[in-house]
C-alpha cells in the first residue's frame, strides 16, 4: 500500500485522520477552510490557523475508473474507482479518495457502476487513511 506524503502544513491532517477524525485546515483570522494545506491564507493572507471537525458527510462531485492502473500496485484490484468528494460542511473543500463497501475493504469491494455523481458518502478510516462509503448501499 502506498503511503501519503506529508509536510509540515499537512501533517496535522494526517494525524486526525490517523485517530478516525476528518479535519481540514482553516484560517483562523477570516475563518476560510483551505485545502491542501497552506501557511498562507489565500483569502486574506494571514499566517494564524486551526484545525476544524468535519461531519465527514459528502458528495461525490467527479469520478475516475483507471483502466488499467497507472500504478502496478494496484494491478490486482482494478478496475477501481478514484473519488473526488465534496465535503457537505466545508463546500469549497474536495478530497480525493475511494468509496469502499466498508472501512478498510479492498479499492475494487465497491462495483464502478454503483458510483455516481452526486452520490452521498460518509468518511470511514483505515490505517490512517480517509476513505468513502457510500450512504445508501
Amino acid at each position: 500500500m502506498l503511503r501519503p506524503a506529508t509536510d509540515t502544513d499537512g501533517a496535522p491532517f494526517w494525524e486526525y485522520a490517523a485517530r478516525g477524525e476528518l479535519r481540514v485546515q482553516a484560517c483562523a483570522d477570516c475563518h476560510e477552510p483551505r485545502f491542501p494545506p497552506r501557511p498562507c491564507c489565500p483569502h486574506c493572507r494571514s499566517f494564524a490557523s486551526e484545525w476544524r471537525p468535519t461531519n465527514g458527510r459528502g458528495r461525490v462531485w467527479s469520478y475516475v475508473v483507471p483502466h488499467p492502473p497507472l500504478l502496478p500496485e494496484y494491478a490486482a484490484q482494478a478496475p477501481y474507482n478514484v473519488v473526488v468528494v465534496e465535503l457537505d460542511d466545508a463546500p469549497r473543500i474536495r478530497l480525493v479518495g475511494n468509496v469502499v463497501g466498508a472501512a478498510g475493504a479492498a479499492l475494487d469491494s465497491v462495483a464502478p457502476e454503483r458510483i455516481r455523481i452526486g452520490a452521498r458518502v460518509q468518511a470511514v478510516f483505515a490505517d490512517g487513511l480517509p476513505q468513502w462509503v457510500l450512504e445508501r448501499p
